[in-house]
Formats: structure tokens, C-alpha cells, sequence
């Protein structure tokens, strides 16, 4: 095999500090409070900021369910599978995760 020329590290960069923030953006979703109890198809997705902190966990749907309607025909559902806030499960409490605000860390030690 050929050598590869790997570009140097970022000056005093290591680990994952070498790749790029942000490449994953946070999804905003319905909140799913701790303690409810999820019907089938639906799921609990949890989050973290680039810097590790935890965010609160939004509704999904499960990547192996399809929600039908009342005739049994499937019901269309967005592309990144969040669950809008019209077809949250009953009783479900209705609250839009807020994204925080990340400060940029830049060259801090």
C-alpha cells in the first residue's frame, strides 16, 4: 500500500477535539417526561450538546413502526422520524424541547 500523508493536528488539538463541532445538529421534538409510559411504536431519543451536556429526551417514532390511521392506511411521518405534536400519544404532555445555547470553547485550555 502507498503511504498516506496525514494532514498535522489543529496546534494543541487531540483526541476528539480534532473533528469538527456541530456535524450532528440537536433535533427539537415534544418532550417525554420521565415517568410516562410510551405506547408501542413510540420512543424516548436522548441528546447531548457538543460539549457532553444531556439534553431532555423527544418523542420518535420507532424505527420499526409505521403508524396507520383509522382505515389501516399508513399514516406519512417527517423524513428524521420526530413525532409532530399532532400525532403525540394521548395524555402525553404537550412541551417543545427548548435547544440551548452552546458557547464556543476556543483555544480555552
Amino acid at each position: 500500500p502507498m503511504p498516506v500523508d496525514d494532514p498535522p493536528p489543529p496546534e494543541g488539538k487531540s483526541g476528539t477535539a480534532l473533528y469538527q463541532r456541530g456535524t450532528k445538529p440537536l433535533k427539537r421534538g415534544l418532550v417525554v417526561p420521565e415517568g410516562f409510559e410510551l405506547p408501542p411504536g413510540y420512543m424516548r431519543h436522548y441528546q447531548a450538546t457538543d460539549n457532553g451536556q444531556p439534553v431532555a429526551a423527544i418523542l420518535m417514532f420507532h424505527p420499526d413502526y409505521t403508524p396507520k390511521d383509522a382505515s389501516g392506511q399508513p399514516i406519512p411521518i417527517p423524513e428524521n422520524r420526530v413525532v409532530p405534536e399532532e400525532l403525540a400519544p394521548p395524555g402525553m404532555p404537550r412541551q417543545m424541547l427548548e435547544l440551548p445555547v452552546e458557547e464556543e470553547d476556543g483555544d480555552a485550555p
